[in-house]
Formats: C-alpha cells, sequence, structure tokens
C-alpha cells in the first residue's frame, strides 16, 4: 500500500519520497492506521521490517497537524531506547522525516557533553528521543519537562522492560500528567514482558503481531557451525576470506574478546573496527559512520550494536560467540536482511556453547541449519600447511575428500 492512502501532508509525503519510503511494509500498514486514531499499541514483527517508520509517521503527521506554525509549546512526544546508538540513528530518522514539516525532534543521549544538548532544549522541541540516563539527568537539571508529553513510545520493549529499565518507565509514566497514548515496538517480547506491557496501557490496546511463528527474518538464511573455540580465528579468517565483497557484523561475547578478534584478523590482513562499551561516545560514533560509509567493511561488535541499529547493505552476520541471552540471538541476526534486502547468519558454536544454542532453538520454529564439517576440513582450516593457504573453496574443502577417513586408517595399518 502506499503511504497516501493514509492521508498524510504533503510535506511529510515528500520527505518520505525523498528517503525512498514509497510503500507500506507489514507492520507500517497494520500499525499506522491505530496510532493515527490515538490508540495504545503493543506491536511485535520481525527485525529489518520498518519498525521506527511506523511509529515516527503518524507522530509526525498528527503533530504537524496541530500546529499553525513552527512555534514549539512543549515536549508532545517521548521516544525511549535503551543504548545511545539507537537514540542517534532514531533521532536522524524523525528528522529526515520531519524536515519540511512544522516539526522538531531531537535526541539527547549520555557520552558527550551535555551544553550543546541543553541549548537545542532551550530552542524548544516537539519529539524528545532519549536514553533514560541522560533524560533524567537533564529533568533533574530543570531542561526537560514531560507535562505536555501525549504520546509514549518504547522502542526495543522487551529491553525497556526488563529489570534494567523498568523502574525508569515507570518513573516517567509518573511524570506524564496528561492523558496519553503508549506504543510498545519489538522484535522480540516474553510471556512476562508481555504482561508487564499490558499492565502499562490502556485496556483497549492495539496488539500487533506480524509473523509471530517466525521471529527470523524471510530475508535472513542462518546456519551454525560446530567449532571448538580455540579454532574459531582460522575459520572467521577462511569465512571472510570466501565472502571477500561482503560487509559483516561479527558479534562476540565480551568486549575483551572484540579486541582479541580484530588483533587476529589484522595479523592476517583484515582491517576491521570494533563497537563496545569500552569506547567513549565519539569514537563510537566514529566507527559507525565508517562502518555505515564502507570505509571499513568488517564492524567486531558486542551486544551493543545488537537491537536497532540499521544499516541496510550488512550482508552478513556472524555470530562469533554465541549470545547470552537467547532472544539476542534474533536481534542480532536481525542486523542483515534489512527491508527488502537478502541476508546470511553463520553462527560459531563450540562444545561449551552448545547449551546456549538449546536456549535458542526453543525460539524458533524449526531447526537452525548445520553446515557440515569433515574431520579433513575441519584440519586443513584449524592448521592451514603453507602449500594449501586460504584460497581453496570453503565449500570444497567441506564437501571434499569424503575417503579422508579411510586412507587414514590404512595408514595406521
Amino acid at each position: 500500500m502506499k503511504f497516501d492512502k493514509f492521508h498524510l501532508s504533503d510535506d511529510l509525503l515528500r520527505n518520505l519520497n525523498d528517503n525512498g519510503f514509497f510503500r507500506t511494509t507489514d507492520i507500517q500498514f497494520k500499525a499506522i492506521p491505530s496510532i493515527m486514531k490515538g490508540e495504545d499499541v503493543l506491536a511485535i514483527a520481525q527485525t529489518g521490517t520498518g519498525k521506527t517508520a511506523a511509529f515516527a509517521i503518524p507522530i509526525i503527521d498528527g503533530i504537524h497537524s496541530s500546529k499553525s506554525s513552527k512555534r514549539v509549546l512543549g515536549i508532545k512526544c517521548l521516544v525511549m531506547v535503551p543504548t545511545r546508538e539507537l537514540a542517534q540513528q532514531i533521532g536522524e530518522v524523525f528528522n529526515s522525516f520531519a524536515k519540511h514539516t512544522k516539526v522538531k525532534a531531537f535526541a539527547v543521549f549520555g557520552g558527550i557533553e551535555v551544553d550543546s544538548q541543553i541549548h537545542k532544549l532551550q530552542d524548544g522541541i516537539d519529539i524528545l528521543i532519549a536514553t533514560p540516563g541522560r533524560m533524567f539527568e537533564l529533568i533533574r537539571k530543570g531542561f526537560i519537562s514531560l507535562d505536555r508529553v501525549e504520546t509514549l513510545v518504547l522502542d526495543e520493549a522487551d529491553r525497556m522492560l526488563d529489570m534494567g529499565f523498568v523502574d525508569d518507565v515507570e518513573a516517567v509514566k509518573r511524570k506524564l500528567t496528561r492523558r496519553h497514548q503508549t506504543l510498545f515496538f519489538s522484535a522480540t517480547i516474553n510471556p512476562e514482558i508481555k504482561k508487564l506491557a499490558y499492565s502499562q496501557v490502556r485496556s483497549n490496546a492495539i496488539r500487533i503481531q506480524i509473523s509471530p511463528e517466525d521471529p527470523v527474518s524471510k530475508n535472513v538464511t542462518h546456519s551454525v557451525m560446530f567449532i571448538e573455540m580455540d579454532d574459531k580465528r582460522f575459520f572467521l579468517n577462511e569465512y571472510l576470506s570466501q565472502n571477500s565483497g561482503g560487509k559483516f557484523i561479527i558479534f562476540v561475547r565480551t568486549r575483551v574478546r572484540a579486541e582479541r578478534v580484530a588483533k587476529a584478523m589484522a595479523r592476517v590482513t583484515y582491517q576491521t573496527l570494533t563497537l563496545h562499551g569500552d569506547k567513549d561516545q565519539l569514537d563510537r560514533t566514529e566507527v559507525m559512520n565508517a562502518f555505515r560509509s564502507g570505509a571499513c567493511k568488517i564492524l567486531i561488535a558486542t551486544d551493543l550494536s545488537a537491537r536497532g541499529i540499521d544499516i541496510p547493505d550488512v550482508t552478513h552476520v556472524i555470530n562469533y560467540d554465541l549470545p547470552e541471552k537467547a532472544e539476542n540471538y534474533i536481534h542480532r541476526i536481525g542486523r542483515t536482511g534489512r527491508g527488502f534486502n537478502k541476508g546470511i547468519a553463520v553462527s560459531f558454536c563450540s562444545q561449551e556453547e552448545k547449551p546456549l544454542l538449546d536456549e535458542i532453538q526453543k525460539l524458533l520454529p524449526k531447526a537452525i541449519d548445520v553446515i557440515p564439517i569433515s574431520k579433513s576440513a575441519y584440519k586443513i582450516i584449524a592448521t592451514p600447511p603453507p602449500e594449501v593457504g586460504l584460497a581453496t573453496s570453503l565449500r570444497q574443502m567441506l564437501d571434499s575428500d569424503d575417503n579422508y577417513d579411510k586412507r587414514s586408517k590404512r595408514k595406521k595399518k
């Protein structure tokens, strides 16, 4: 369906066209009418299906239509997100959609100097996108008031309602003195969090689920390879060499692991970027800009980047380490296959990680495909002799030499 069927303002439609938004995705088609009616919405949809636009478009249109000038009378909409990168990204989406309208949007988040954010807030904004820490700091200092908020959005709602953020959400709800609309958007949500979400909305809230049976987008082909922990760097080297034209996000468990893997790849001449919580916000922004632009095509990241980051041309996701939380598997592999693009996700699973794989499998309606590796192929990749090199096709090494075991037995005899 085309966006003009929603009777959006001409200015907003022009912005959507300029940004390549011509037809709705399923979540946009189902969510936009309910949001425009002022209904509370709990929306669960696969990663990469356009959830941000599903709430940004009707919110901008509603505020734009209600204003007679660009004058700002207070924050009308608050969008709460769990990470700085997501706040920055959603702020960019809102500003690109609001460019020719009467709506002003701004994102506040920690890790950067606060004075510039205060200056922007003093100019007046209609829509605030915020991480909880920086937002409460600015509320305490008197630079943010929520008494005019009419719409509250929780993006990555399952993360915002878990034990780390639920107190912040409830504190915000207490500050919203006006009757307001509440919108929850997420790719995954468990029964406990769903129950908590419904306690935060009106009893007639609209529940929207897109493809709930399989949380993995049909655009993503995902599989697992069983590789011992100490051998993963060899298989990563091999996989990168066989997909040299790709753009990769490689997920690891910890900040230390990210730097170690980066050093291992540097030894075999791969240029990589790392993204994790030990980096300051300026470094994190520079890393994301370099990866987004294609200046470097290999990003090694912790789960800091598992949720919400939208870089459409990521071709491959590699789970170098399986995630500690099973639902993060869905968010990780959702960094590829976004929009109408196709993507590939591969997980390296060691013996000690098999319980984590079992937990991931419980979230999925069918078994994850296993890429078999013969003993000979494994030996070649994990301890490559100088004369073999890494140019041999991975698939050839996996499929060839079926008689390796037989030859080995004959040599022993």
